[in-house]
């Protein structure tokens, strides 16, 4: 009884922000991980003020005292927008170790002139590189590691530092990036492609180079999330999402903001598996511009096996497995000549309230057509300002549109469990082709939000093993071992890690009974 009473006297609690394209979401949780109160605001031009008015409403609406928060965790969009847009992007010097083996293919190689302007000039193959079984190509040259860094002196922010077969071995990169700091000062940012990318070399290196061009961006993310929780009197530990679903340290982010991008869609799932108490379906976020749909594996999402394009550039760092068509609350319904309807994909966004039929306005949305259909009611609206007839053609199109992207997101012809969250899942009907049940849980529209503030922290181990040097056994014991360190590192309880994933795959074309192990770890905060 006791416990109890001190259990509520000293509730701990957190808060969770997903800062999307059109909505600013945020969720106060408490310390049995439920949802206490919930607010959507618009983005804003600049997303701290967005997030400031978030946070704002959040205390003021709920009561709650700041000084009681404990967590904030921030899912953001900041990094991805920086990459597709070409702004705030710092300079990044790049020093491959891999010639001769490598000077075939020069660096950034398929970088368009704007991303290449962006980050700068300076990029160069020196000496060195390994094997995939970490036997030396050629031996590191200190020297000229040390001529291009004077190269580089007063012109770069960062440093990108990548190797062949770095992850295998680590020692090349780490004494290069010694040198960097010798040479540029004891200050200067380096990213190791070995931390970052997975073996192929090109999209490690890409990685790793727009990880270093990042380091900016991050650092005003950080520091302006903090201000905003200080103004409000939070003395909290701050988390950064990744785009596994889980969380790192505000520290861990700053050395590595590259596994931020795509972190919204995959709050939404963590939070739709918190919401509705399932492990395995697919899961279907509907916001205001587009819908995101990913699949749900034993509480995670699933990652993508294929190398993944950001802004342009082909990565292999791990990403989830995400198809987006535009299909949202504000997408834009048209007639054609002929009679037909066509949905999208361009939607009115945060204006939905100015130019939605519904609300006076001139453009016909995806919004009209659920007010129209009984399938979402608004106080103040007038559904006689849409035809019913067109209303039901364009219906039968978002939903042929829904069934056919879930169809390629099964991995069978059997029907399976589908989760809607997203303020936009009202659009969808009580049945689809393809789905053995519709979940809508409760506080759907806030699952962003919740998933970002469900506290787990990942760490991932991902190399190639020689078993002609080291038994299965020690292989996965040592690949484990390798990713509860990084879960660790990001900010995880030791005592509470726990193996999420063990993948192990012959390489058929390597020597010498080539394994390569990826291996998942998690623990709470």
């Amino acid at each position: 009884m006791t416990e109890t009473t001190t259990s509520n006297a000293n509730r701990i609690y957190r808060i969770g922000i997903d800062v999307g394209g059109t909505n600013t979401d945020a969720a106060l949780l408490d310390s049995d991980l439920r949802c206490v109160h919930k607010v959507k605001v618009h983005t804003t031009a600049d997303v701290n003020e967005g997030i400031v008015e978030a946070v704002r409403l959040l205390l003021q609406e709920s009561g709650v005292n700041g000084s009681d928060i404990r967590y904030a965790m921030l899912g953001t969009t900041h990094c991805t927008n920086a990459i597709v847009e070409r702004k705030h992007l710092g300079r990044v010097g790049l020093i491959r170790i891999g010639a001769p083996a490598t000077t075939a293919v020069p660096p950034l190689a398929g970088w368009d002139e704007s991303l290449r302007a962006a980050v700068g000039p300076h990029s160069y193959i020196a000496s060195g590189g390994y094997e995939y079984d970490g036997r030396k190509i050629a031996n590191l040259d200190e020297e000229e590691i040390a001529e291009l860094c004077r190269r580089m002196s007063g012109e770069v922010d960062a440093v990108a530092v990548c190797g062949v077969f770095a992850p295998v071995n680590r020692e090349q990169e780490k004494r290069a990036g010694e040198i960097v700091r010798e040479v540029l000062g004891a200050d200067m940012p380096v990213t190791y492609s070995s931390e970052i990318g997975s073996i192929g070399l090109l999209e490690r290196e890409n990685a790793s180079v727009l990880n270093a061009a990042l380091l900016q961006v991050i650092a005003g993310v950080v520091q302006g999330f903090e201000k905003a929780l200080n103004g409000f009197g939070i003395d909290a530990q701050l988390y950064i999402c990744q785009n596994d679903g889980t969380l790192m340290k505000s520290e861990y982010a700053l050395r590595y903001p590259i596994l931020t991008i795509a972190c919204g869609p995959t709050n939404s799932i963590r939070g739709a598996a918190h919401l509705s108490g399932l492990s395995d379906a697919l899961v279907v976020d509907i916001g205001g511009t587009t819908t995101d749909i990913g699949v749900l594996v034993q509480g995670f999402p699933r990652q993508s096996s294929a190398a993944v394009d950001i802004g342009g550039i082909r990565t292999n760092f791990r990403m989830p497995d995400i198809l987006s068509i535009g299909l949202g609350g504000g997408t834009i319904v048209r007639l054609d000549d002929a009679g037909g309807v066509t949905v999208g994909p361009d939607s009115v966004g945060y204006e939905l309230t100015k130019r939605a039929r519904i609300f006076g306005g001139d453009t016909l949305t995806a919004t009209d057509v659920a007010v129209k259909l009984g399938r979402a009611a608004w106080p103040g609206t007038n559904a006689d300002a849409v035809d019913e007839v067109v209303c039901g053609k364009a219906d039968a199109v978002m939903q042929q549109s829904l069934e056919d992207a879930i169809d390629r997101m099964k991995t069978s012809a059997d029907p399976v469990d589908v989760i809607l969250v997203g303020g936009g899942s009202l659009l969808v009907p009580e049945t689809l082709a393809g789905a053995s049940r519709i979940i809508r849980p409760d506080n759907y529209d806030a699952a962003n939000a919740i998933g970002a503030a469900l506290g787990l922290v990942s760490g991932e181990s991902e190399r190639i093993y020689s078993l002609d040097d080291w038994s299965y056994d020690d292989v996965i014991r040592d690949a484990k071992e390798s990713a509860m360190n990084e879960a660790a590192a990001a900010g995880a309880n030791p005592e509470t890690l726990e193996i999420v994933s063990v993948e192990d795959i012959p390489i058929a074309y390597l020597p010498g009974n080539a394994l390569l192990v990826k291996v998942k770890a998690a623990g709470k905060l």
